[in-house]
């Protein structure tokens, strides 16, 4: 399981020693996966030396920032997560659908940050990688490939981003200040939807053995990170509005599929809440929904595969939305007329709107999700519906500027706005959504075989132990072997004394 980024024991001595010699003369400590979970719980001297980190610099302390407790300067520290309670004047429907933000992570302003941290950690206490001498390559369609290499960075090392050459431009203009060789940006075929050519070029950069790999389609670590962190920081959120509002129930998580990393928070509150795990993917290219094809424009949410990562048999239902749609309400939101529109109009308070640029593609897809599970199962007042926003619509502008020319070439007024909620948003249902029964489960599940079966090399065993709960139960058990690992690291390093 070493590939899969499982290892919980020492695999090479000398590579170990290596990365305890850089990260001691770099004085880098690494958090443990419980003070992620609660900052609460990093140690005070490092809380104190923090105050005075820039959060967009690659700074060691930036990674304990990678966490969803960061306050909207990006470096106080707050009680719940940042959020925002999006009001039936938006959604049209009843049921709290509460956006938690993760414009508030470090560096990237984005919460794949946090799925880079979790793969690249476990494989430097193991001695799988050595900052002295590997090269981490991070497949990507984008946010992860820069949390990678903005960590690569931190540790010394060299970070590269494999990501399709469709993406916006403010993902390669953000991975150009990062990144020192240009050629460490390589830009594979397509857009958003073309993973397998991101895969075909890892296989090439795999042949020298100085590449590792950190592939967050594959590596349980993504899963595991935010099963732990981003589950247990939804559950902070949901009780401090239940403490406020006595009676409210988590009904769902939704989340757009991706590399199905932040679908793990969806198992962590299906186990304490009972909440519904809800896959959301492109209506332009459905691969869960209806074994489809296509390309599509929600960029984070790559597909045309199924992830090893996902817990498939532990999905309760899959939903579609149209690029059409995030690419239009990006509009709405992001410009003056359509923010304009919304409060004049609408009725949405001005707090709201002041956090809509909080939205990217594909977090306004997820909205769009929430919105369509809580009236599939007509949900009321008292009832919650969990997403995240994976960044916001900073990462977009050059996006927006091409939706302008698309679909509104008359320029976008108040007429432009109206028409654009009426059809974007006042007029969601719950078409397009599946609830999964155990067939529909094992019929996603097997799309799998093809991507990770005949195209990676995973046995057939260790992609069948996938289809149990209790593989993913007794998985988690390592998470506090990790920390006593990265406890001990941090003891031989002697950055944390």
């Amino acid at each position: 399981m070493r590939r899969l980024g499982l290892e919980r024991e020492l695999v090479d001595r000398d590579v170990y020693g290596r990365a305890v010699g850089r990260f001691r003369d770099a004085g880098i400590v690494l958090p443990t996966f419980a003070e992620l979970t609660d900052p609460s719980r990093i140690s005070p001297r490092i809380r104190e030396a923090l105050r005075g980190v820039d959060p967009d610099a690659p700074h060691p302390l930036n990674l304990f920032r990678v966490h969803w407790f960061n306050g909207a300067n990006r470096t106080d520290r707050v009680a719940s997560p940042e959020h925002v309670v999006l009001p039936k004047a938006l959604t049209g429907v009843d049921a709290r659908i509460v956006v938690a933000l993760g414009d508030r992570f470090p560096m990237i302003r984005a919460h794949k940050v946090l799925a880079a941290y979790g793969c690249i950690a476990p494989r430097i206490i193991t001695g799988q990688f050595d900052p002295t001498a590997h090269r981490a390559v991070w497949p990507s369609t984008g946010n992860y490939a820069r949390g990678g290499v903005a960590i690569s960075r931190i540790m010394g090392c060299r970070g590269i981003a494999v990501l399709p050459q469709g993406m916006s431009r403010e993902r390669f203009a953000w991975l150009e200040r990062w990144i020192a060789d240009p050629a460490d940006i390589i830009r594979t075929p397509g857009t958003e939807s073309n993973v397998k050519e991101i895969y075909d070029k890892c296989a090439e950069l795999e042949r020298d053995p100085t590449n590792i790999i950190f592939n967050q389609f594959c590596e349980f670590g993504n899963h595991l990170v935010h099963y732990l962190v981003t589950g247990k920081a939804l559950g902070n959120l949901f009780e401090s509005l239940a403490a406020s509002e006595p009676g409210l129930r988590m009904r769902a998580f939704v989340s757009a599929s991706g590399s199905a990393g932040t679908l793990g928070a969806g198992d962590y509150l299906k186990e304490q809440y009972g909440a519904k795990i809800v896959a959301m993917e492109a209506l332009e290219c459905p691969t869960m929904l209806y074994n489809g094809f296509g390309e599509h424009n929600i960029q984070g949410i790559g597909d045309k595969h199924i992830p090893l990562i996902h817990n498939v048999t532990n999905t309760d239902v899959v939903a579609a939305v149209s690029d059409q749609s995030t690419d239009r309400l990006d509009v709405l939101f992001n410009t003056p007329a359509g923010r304009e529109y919304l409060v004049s109009r609408q009725g949405v308070p001005p707090a709201v709107i002041e956090l809509l640029p909080a939205l990217g593609l594909s977090s306004i897809c997820n909205v769009l999700g929430a919105i369509k599970t809580a009236k599939h199962f007509g949900m009321g007042p008292t009832d919650v519906v969990i997403t995240v926003a994976t960044d916001g619509a900073a990462m977009y502008a050059t996006e927006r500027e091409k939706s302008l020319k698309k679909f509104y070439p008359g320029g976008f007024d108040a007429v432009a706005a109206g028409a654009t909620f009426a059809g974007h948003l006042g007029s969601v249902t719950n078409d397009h959504l599946l609830d999964l029964t155990r067939v529909d489960r094992d019929r996603v599940f097997n799309l799998g075989y093809f991507t990770w079966v005949e195209q990676q090399g995973i046995s057939i065993e260790e992609f069948e132990a996938r289809r149990d709960q209790r593989f993913w139960q007794e998985m988690r058990s390592i998470i506090p072997a990790w920390d006593q690992m990265i406890e001990e690291f941090n003891g031989r390093t002697g950055a944390a004394a």
